[in-house]
């Protein structure tokens, strides 16, 4: 006997999350839990405004039309909505037991351009000492200053950039003007760095700084293959697909001598312990992103390690659909 629920949640920001130009005030999802017998799954469905390509009402609409095939006992095709078929695949996953429970927890900080407090969250980070930082918010001379900088300062310290395409070619280069040439090989990866493909991998052949696919890995004629200067592919489940659409482009990066990274997309609590869990199944040897839980005022279900932020439980969501 299957049986089904769709949850709303809405949890509250710090206030200083922006993201694309916008405040992000609240974090808005739907939390799915599938039954049968004595066993039960969760996935999360949570676009993010300004990334996903499916808006909050539509991705709910999408999953009470999949929710009732499959509680009637039938095999209903992924959604086309990458956050629907992600949460609904996770859910699926968890119940039959095919999401292994080891997580990574492990986390690559968000940092500021504090050295000091960078220090302090690497001091607890075991093995690789790996951070990221938000570049493209700013002059890109700042933050070329900032990279430099810390570099300089934790000689263990490798970095993951990202620019978010936010850059011309020429304030690329003004970037990389103050890095240190010498330091450059210490960025694992900067992702993004320019407007258009082409302008990212010419910058990478000019500077030696390695990039990585983030965006273009979500468009439609994008594909996998080793090329000069490109690291890695970053993964952000939420906006690229079902899980084993996931697990085919971590196959892929792979098979071509790239790095796979999971990045997390501003989840709860409950969707970033599955990302862990994910990591440490598909990318055992890759420390994923998912220094987000911080922006959040409150975790869903279930708890990150450690993390003090008030726990709610179901009677903090919204019952959609039940059956």
């Amino acid at each position: 006997m299957r049986s089904a629920t769709l949850y709303r949640y809405s949890v509250p920001m710090d206030a200083g999350v922006v993201l694309r130009n916008q405040r992000l005030k609240t974090r808005d999802g739907l939390l799915v839990r599938l039954r049968q017998g004595e066993r039960q799954g969760w996935g999360e469905i949570a676009p993010l405004p300004g990334f996903s390509e499916e808006t909050l009402a539509q991705a709910e609409q999408a999953a009470l039309a999949w929710l009732p095939h499959w509680q009637a006992g039938d095999d209903p095709v992924d959604s086309p909505l990458p956050s629907v078929a992600f949460g609904l695949s996770c859910a699926r996953a968890e119940l039959e037991q095919r999401l292994p429970p080891q997580a990574d927890y492990r986390k690559a900080p968000l940092c500021t351009g504090d050295p000091d407090a960078l220090f302090e969250a690497l001091a607890t980070l075991p093995g690789e000492k790996v951070a990221k930082v938000k570049v493209g918010l700013y002059e890109a001379v700042r933050d070329g200053m900032i990279v430099n900088v810390l570099l300089e300062a934790l000689p263990e310290l490798r970095l993951r950039l990202d620019a978010n395409r936010s850059w011309s070619r020429a304030r690329a280069d003004g970037f990389a003007k103050y890095v240190n040439p010498a330091l450059r090989d210490r960025i694992a990866y900067l992702e993004e760095p320019c407007r258009t493909r082409a302008e990212s991998r010419a910058f990478a052949r000019d500077t030696g700084i390695a990039i990585a696919w983030d965006e273009s890995v979500r468009e439609p004629d994008f594909v996998v293959r080793a090329e000069p200067g490109v690291a890695a592919i970053v993964i952000k489940p939420m906006l690229t697909g079902s899980l084993e659409r996931c697990r085919g482009l971590v196959d892929q990066a792979h098979a071509a001598g790239l790095t796979a990274v999971i990045g997390s997309s501003i989840e709860s609590s409950l969707g970033l312990t599955q990302l862990a869990r994910i990591a440490h199944w598909l990318t055992p040897n890759t420390v994923p992103g998912l220094d987000t839980l911080g922006l959040m005022q409150a975790q869903l279900l279930r708890p990150w390690p450690d993390c003090r932020l008030p726990l709610w439980g179901t009677s903090a969501l919204a019952c959609l659909w039940r059956r």
